[in-house]
């Protein structure tokens, strides 16, 4: 029988030094019984896949507000393809998958309906601004519900990972890492993926340096990434890419953001004001009436006030179900 204690053992004989090992986890907010059957790292993956959080991630916008087709990408696809990846990555580097997916699959637990655009809008209506990797912490630590627990209780390191898969601070595992940088290169190559299949921009647009650096093609971009991270992280104990196609990478990001994640064919104007009437009115409406919160927020009204638990109503909204909520309380 494959038990917790022989996956254990496994971690210590197949994987390296710099690799997480699960035995050595810094442990979880609240201590519990140990599953017979999987380590830490792989119950805390399990508990978020099989949260109402992460169903949600399919209904919630990645770039395009309601794209007129069926394949572009949601958080959910994003998440998808994070996690593919940084497995990929984990599984070259000889270090921690389970650790690896678990953080892929969390890390953006908390980003709000109508994607950085409804990330904006409550970031300049809340106190203290909103930052969806610190709201995807709040996500697993409190806001999620299970049995008789609030919260998902995850391991440190799960915790750590999701947290700074963004901003100023790096994450202390390796395995961490890597789901950082494999965020990147997911979300920048699948989001040109979609730009041109909507015709926002066409291949004569991309940037020709990075372009010959990198790979003329989506398939090609990806390969060359995750070869490149794994050469150049093999035998360290932190995970980064070569110079050179970090910022390649860079300038691919930096084409994004001015002329698809900024451009107003994919944002348009009535479609950004719509979101900042929804969410602003929402956030107004629950703040002057936290009864109306879902009861399970509503029984922390004195831990964390109504604002912030107003806050946290609408992040955890789909974009459907914002809308609807609208419609319903203001006709």
């Amino acid at each position: 029988m494959m038990t917790r204690e022989v996956l254990e053992q496994r971690e210590y004989e197949i994987l390296t030094d710099f690799a997480t090992k699960a035995a050595d986890s810094r442990g979880r907010r609240m201590p519990e019984e140990k599953c017979t059957v999987r380590t830490d790292f792989q119950r805390d993956r399990d508990r978020i896949i099989h949260s109402k959080s992460f169903r949600r991630l399919m209904h919630k916008t990645q770039v395009f507000l309601a794209p007129e087709g069926d394949h572009y990408r949601t958080r959910l696809t994003h998440t998808i393809e994070v996690s593919q990846i940084a497995r990929t990555i984990a599984r070259g580097l000889g270090v921690n998958e389970d650790l690896t997916e678990a953080i892929a699959m969390g890390h953006d637990l908390g980003h709000t309906p109508f994607g950085h655009s409804g990330e904006s809008v409550l970031n300049k209506i809340h106190p203290g601004g909103f930052k969806h990797n610190e709201q995807s912490l709040r996500v697993v630590d409190y806001l999620e519900t299970g049995s008789n627990r609030r919260g998902m209780n995850l391991t440190f390191e799960v915790r750590d990972g999701i947290l700074n898969h963004t901003g100023p601070v790096m994450p202390q595992t390796i395995e961490g890492q890597i789901v950082r940088i494999s965020d990147r290169i997911a979300y920048i190559n699948h989001d040109i993926d979609d730009a041109l299949r909507s015709g926002i921009i066409t291949f004569d647009d991309l940037p020709e340096g990075p372009i010959s650096i990198l790979g003329d093609s989506h398939k090609k971009r990806i390969d060359t990434l995750v070869k490149d991270m794994i050469a150049n992280s093999w035998g360290k104990e932190t995970a980064s890419l070569t110079e050179e196609k970090a910022e390649a990478m860079t300038k691919l990001r930096n084409f994004m953001f001015r002329n698809v994640y900024l451009n107003q064919n994919v944002k348009k104007v009535e479609d950004l004001h719509k979101v900042n009437t929804v969410i602003k009115s929402l956030y107004e409406y629950y703040i002057e009436n936290p009864e109306q919160l879902p009861k399970e927020y509503y029984m922390m009204a004195d831990q964390f006030g109504a604002a912030e638990l107003a806050k946290d109503n609408i992040a955890g909204m789909t974009d459907r179900y914002a809308l609807t909520t609208y419609e319903k309380i203001f006709g």
